[in-house]
């Protein structure tokens, strides 16, 4: 069983490689995965036992707090200014007397309000009353955070805390005798609470619940050594540094957070549905498939559907990345999500709001950080041997290094220039920090995953992201995939009767088929009923016409089924018919090929791609043709599901294979795959299940595009992985040799980690 869990109070990536470990540990637990980026633990369980011991210890895992061990219906509200305990108490006794309200839970730490309510309208109250408390005010009533974190209190404390930094510099420099000592160092003492104690009073945690080595205790370690050795001002600049360090890593983590949350906003609030002619205001959650919904200008797509108006413009943006106005004709399908450029129609719901491309969006880029790339995996595992072995090197600095000095310079065993040793283990301590590694590798595939999101492409983990970077032979499916998958009925021959009724048994047994195919014949009009229909994977239909078996299929069909005929040779999809075991006659369905398919295909080759292959069940000559418009020249045609299947395995003997895909069929081989795509639109819900990458919009324009991010998206890794080791053995020799001051040691320990965070963010910017 698989679980994912939204989580609070996580904001230090080594906290979350360190809660991962742990929670690895418990039994029944088979894969966890925690992030700090997007607050998620997702975990993979055998029993609701070991569920529960997971939660329990989040739950008490320094100040995180699981807001999904939730009452059915519960309601998560984010608050602002609330950072009095005492006050949560007096908040949460007044919420407690709304009526309506079940339950209600007020967490200052987290600041958050859960709450059980049994309608609208009691939640509501609760927002408002809440709102009405001292300076608190509800940023959100729904499932996501839209408001960034407010920063002025840290700001305000490091305004502080340089103001009497300043003062004890001016004291200690022009000032003279026991007053001006005095207030020294009262300024630095000042100067370094202001700053210091959360950082103390996080390593006192930490210390008191078996948990030693992180950047609290570093720096505390460092701080306190300062001010043991008489370096009181280079104390008080380390952690006024350090914290400053830790602000704009947290705006910057904050603004990566923003940039995927943005996508959040597609989400329609609600949807006006039109019942007997009156306007009802409902949520997208309680529109029904076949509900008829009115679409005001300006207004969201709260779910799929059908444009039932002649035409509408709408701007699909937010889905495919694409600033163009689009416009749709009456009959054509909505996507949820794109915004009313036009003016006001009328559309039919063809999806519950779970099944819709927005529910889809937000599901897998809300869960994409379960899936670790390799060097996000490195790094978690560097980061955990990492810190305690720097704490030992630190600790043999300080009492090894004098010891073998005094030996080798005086031939006596003592502690030589032990001030200058103690010093350089502070700043070896201080430069060790893997904050920049911890931080910006997680942050770069955050970062690549949201931009892939923004251009219509959903990517469901960091390590797919990285697979399509390495990507060399990429196979398509061609019906739905490289053509449109919308069929039209292009020629009828009869074997034996007329060409209608031959058209109209086809039309009655293809109504009982989701294949692609069957849309060719929606449009027919049958008085036949079929009866029984199966599908037959790679073959076609069986079924009970009147009592008689009738089979409608491709060539494989009836030869199985022993029916004699003769093949016809067409560029189009044949489509046969046999009753009572005697051929009656064939369909050529034609398809159209989607307009972008040659150009994607062309940019795939520039970006690298050269081995393009076509994988398909159709017939030779029809693939053929379809595969020369395209550019693409290696062709695998009438393949059964089976044998995709085997060819997909000997591709992927020639590097990492990239499957794409749309239909149930499919699904095999996108498992199979290295990396498989799938067509969000069109595709079956068991192509987008097994899918590792979902085109919204079927536009296949996507796929060099998402080649492309992957590539940068990984170069970035790679850079800040060797950027930020490099830097830091250079910086830590220099430490240890005693030419590299402690403040400054801070300083290059909070500016290697911001160039790392800096650096990440360029994925945003990728030219496509």
């Amino acid at each position: 069983m698989k679980r994912t869990l939204k989580i609070t109070g996580l904001d230090c990536a080594g906290c979350a490689a360190e809660l991962e470990e742990e929670l690895a540990k418990i039994e029944g637990v088979t894969n966890v995965s925690v992030s700090f980026v997007n607050q998620k633990i997702t975990v993979e369980h055998e029993t609701a036992a070991a569920l529960s011991k997971v939660i329990e210890y989040a739950n008490g895992f320094e100040e995180v707090k699981v807001l999904e061990d939730l009452p059915l219906g519960a309601t998560v509200l984010h608050l602002e200014n609330l950072d009095c305990p005492v006050c949560a108490e007096a908040l949460q006794c007044d919420l407690q007397k709304i009526k309506g309200v079940n339950s209600v839970s007020v967490d200052y730490v987290s600041q958050t309000i859960i709450l059980d309510a049994e309608s609208e309208e009691a939640v509501a109250k609760v927002v408002k009353k809440a709102n009405s408390f001292e300076e608190v005010r509800v940023l959100d009533g729904g499932r996501y955070e839209t408001k960034s974190k407010s920063h002025l209190r840290a700001w305000i404390m490091i305004g502080i805390s340089t103001l009497f930094f300043i003062a004890g510099i001016l004291f200690e420099h022009l000032g003279t005798g026991t007053v001006a000592t005095v207030f020294r160092y009262l300024c630095f003492a000042i100067a370094y609470i202001a700053v210091g104690y959360p950082v103390l009073i996080s390593t006192a945690k930490n210390i008191s619940k078996g948990r030693v080595f992180d950047e609290n205790f570093l720096m505390t370690v460092a701080s306190l050594g300062a001010i043991a050795i008489g370096e009181v001002s280079e104390s008080v600049l380390v952690m006024l540094l350090y914290q400053i360090g830790e602000l704009l890593q947290s705006i910057a983590v904050g603004s990566s957070r923003n940039s995927v949350t943005e996508l959040m906003k597609l989400k329609s609030e609600s949807a006006t549905l039109l019942v007997n002619g009156e306007q009802k205001t409902v949520r997208p959650e309680e529109v029904q498939v076949g509900d008829i919904l009115l679409i005001k200008a300006g207004e969201k797509v709260p779910v799929d559907g059908i444009l039932l108006g002649e035409s509408a413009t709408l701007d699909t943006k937010s889905l495919t990345g694409e600033a163009e106005l689009r416009t749709f004709k009456k009959g054509e399908e909505i996507l949820s999500g794109c915004i009313n450029a036009g003016g006001m129609y009328e559309m039919k719901a063809i999806r519950l709001y779970q099944e819709s491309a927005v529910s889809k969006i937000l599901d897998m880029v809300e869960n994409a950080s379960a899936g670790k790339a390799a060097p996000e995996k490195f790094i978690t595992k560097f980061a955990r041997i990492y810190t305690p072995v720097v704490c030992i090197s630190a600790l043999v600095i300080a009492v090894c290094a004098p010891l073998l000095n005094g030996l080798v310079v005086d031939g006596s065993l003592y502690f030589k220039d032990w001030m200058r040793w103690l010093q350089s283990a502070l700043t070896f301590l201080v430069i060790s920090c893997p904050c920049a590694l911890i931080i910006s590798v997680p942050l770069t595939y955050f970062s690549g995953i949201g931009t892939c999101a923004k251009k219509g492409i959903l990517v469901k983990g960091a390590t797919y992201l990285d697979t399509v970077a390495k990507v060399q032979t990429v196979a398509f499916d061609k019906t739905g995939t490289l053509t449109e998958g919308n069929f039209v009925v292009c020629g009828v021959h009869s074997a034996k009767g007329s060409e209608d009724e031959l058209l109209a048994l086809i039309a009655a047994v293809e109504r009982g088929s989701s294949h692609p195919i069957a849309k060719a014949f929606a449009a027919v009009s049958t008085d036949y009923v079929a009866e029984s229909v199966t599908e037959e994977a790679g073959r076609g239909l069986r079924a009970i016409v009147n009592g008689e078996p009738v089979l409608v299929g491709n060539e494989k069909l009836l030869r199985e089924a022993g029916v004699e005929f003769v093949a016809t040779e067409s560029v189009y999809t044949v489509v046969y018919l046999a009753k009572n075991g005697e051929y009656m006659g064939y369909a050529e369905i034609g398809d159209r090929i989607r307009s972008e398919a040659k150009s994607a295909v062309e940019d795939l080759k520039k970006l690298g791609v050269n081995h393009l292959v076509m994988l398909t069940g159709d017939g030779e000559k029809r693939a053929q043709k379809i595969a020369n418009e395209v550019g693409m020249y290696e062709v695998n045609a009438q393949l059964l599901p089976v044998d995709k299947l085997k060819k997909a395995e000997e591709l992927k003997r020639d590097g990492v294979l990239m499957y794409v895909g749309d239909g149930i069929n499919d699904a095999p081989v996108m498992v199979a795959a290295d990396c498989a795509v799938s067509m969000g639109k069109l595709g079956s819900a068991a192509a987008v299940e097994a899918s590792d990458l979902v085109l919204v919009s079927d536009d296949l324009s996507a796929l060099p595009k998402t080649v492309k991010i992957a590539k940068k998206t990984r170069a970035i890794v790679l850079q800040n992985i060797v950027f930020s080791i490099v830097m830091k053995v250079g910086f830590m020799v220099l430490g240890v040799l005693g030419v590299l001051p402690l403040w400054l040691a801070v300083f290059a320990d909070v500016g290697v980690m911001l160039l790392a965070v800096l650096n990440s963010f360029r994925v945003r910017f990728t030219r496509i």
